[in-house]
């Protein structure tokens, strides 16, 4: 393979990303250590490592939106509550060409979803690829990162890590819905960011579906659920169309209904989680 532009390499590089809930507190340089000390020239894209502990649905709603913009290559997802027990090590390989590796516990389909579809699954079953000493509260270090490392190398092709899976056979998480009848929305938070603000199910499908074509600056009306908040927004395509510290109800930067404070933090303030219970509707006239 061609060198890249201006560079002395052979070949490119390979790309290898990375999602845990570890914090940054040791075992992420571990993994990154076995990594490197396979496949030295990994460039690697740390996801993100302040996932809530064991919150596998915030770990696939951030490899799912992340992963579509990272270059194809090896990508590891480790929110693993169930290390150790009968869950399986698995990787899949997308239609766009990417290899998930992690456990079968739902986190990695999301993410297969959006890079093309899941077209190949296989239990993390040869043991060679691992580390020569394997524990059972670590395998984000004793088995992902060693089995990511000789893919990413290309010294090892993805049907020799271990047995096929039936893709339907792999765990998947439920999928949240949003229901739109006339000016009303019935939905829930699958996703609470950094900033507090409270990503929703459903998109522009479903708010058109329920309101029409919205102006900035509709008012809309919030009810949230146990306990029960009631209070206004308004429809907005920008932060800043609203004043500080007012509420919205806006399109993120992937299309999914979201609902925010301007410059603040909603779920703090509302106590948003995810799962709650939203409802929109159009506020009286």
């Amino acid at each position: 393979m061609p060198g890249m532009p201006g560079t002395d390499d052979s070949r490119v590089r390979p790309v290898l990303a990375i999602l845990t809930d570890f914090g940054l507190d040791g075992a992420v340089a571990a993994c990154k250590g076995v990594i490197l000390g396979i496949c030295r020239d990994a460039q690697i894209i740390d996801v993100g490592h302040s996932i809530r502990k064991y919150a596998i649905s915030d770990g696939a709603f951030l490899l799912r939106f992340a992963l579509p913009s990272v270059p194809v290559g090896v990508h590891i997802g480790v929110v693993d509550p169930g290390v150790g027990t009968p869950r399986r090590p698995i990787g899949i390989r997308t239609g766009r060409g990417d290899v998930l590796i992690g456990p079968d516990n739902g986190l990695l389909l999301p993410a297969a979803d959006a890079l093309g579809g899941a077209i190949e699954a296989r239990e993390l079953t040869n043991r060679d690829l691992w580390l020569p000493v394997t524990s059972s509260t670590f395998h984000g270090r004793d088995i992902f990162a060693p089995v990511a490392a000789h893919l990413a190398s290309g010294d090892v092709p993805f049907s020799e890590v271990g047995e096929p899976i039936l893709i339907e056979d792999l765990v998947r998480l439920p999928v949240p819905t949003a229901v739109a009848t006339a000016d009303a929305i019935s939905t829930s938070v699958t996703y609470v960011d950094s900033f507090g603000n409270a990503r929703l199910a459903g998109g522009a499908a479903v708010l058109s579906e329920a309101f029409g074509e919205l102006a900035d600056g509709t008012p809309l009306h919030l009810e949230l659920d146990d306990p029960a908040v009631n209070e206004m927004a308004r429809y907005a395509t920008t932060f800043g169309a609203v004043g500080v510290g007012e509420s919205l109800v806006y399109l993120d930067s992937v299309g999914s209904l979201a609902i925010a404070d301007n410059q603040g933090d909603l779920a703090a303030r509302l106590g948003v989680e995810r799962g709650r219970a939203v409802r929109i509707t159009r506020a009286p006239r």
